[in-house]
């Protein structure tokens, strides 16, 4: 008689910021996201609308992947998508499987993607979707 070893495949986040990829409270968020199972995190940050041609979602990228991952307890991957975030969002889910989505966004008076309803909308995937807005 074998005994079948059941091990859970961890959840795959797909994490979506800009400005707010190391903020305190995207960082809790993804700490306690990993506490609760196991989790893989990939960051996504769209390119700025502004200047879709600059290197500066590299650079948030190069900047918060390493907090990120302290926080995660993992290793995060980083991609650098769309500059139209929803369609950033659509190519990353095309490309990968992710089981969820966390969207990380500046406060709602100064948010491009609040007054986009880029939450609501990502709903449209069909995967669950955390919102964490920045103060």
């Amino acid at each position: 008689m074998t005994t079948a070893m059941t091990s859970a495949a961890p959840t795959r986040v797909l994490v979506v910021a800009h400005r707010t990829a190391a903020t305190p409270k995207l960082l809790n968020e993804v700490r306690s996201r990993s506490r609760r199972s196991p989790c893989t995190f990939t960051l996504l940050v769209p390119r700025p609308y502004w200047d879709p041609d600059t290197d500066e979602a590299t650079i948030t990228l190069e900047l918060a992947i390493p907090v990120l991952a302290e926080a995660a307890g993992a290793s995060v991957e980083g991609i650098v998508g769309d500059n139209d975030p929803f369609v950033a969002v659509q190519h990353a889910l095309e490309r990968g499987d992710f089981d969820e989505l966390i969207i990380s966004t500046l406060p709602a008076r100064v948010s491009r993607w609040l007054r986009r309803d880029l939450p609501h909308r990502v709903e449209a995937f069909g995967l669950p979707v955390t919102v964490v807005t920045a103060e």
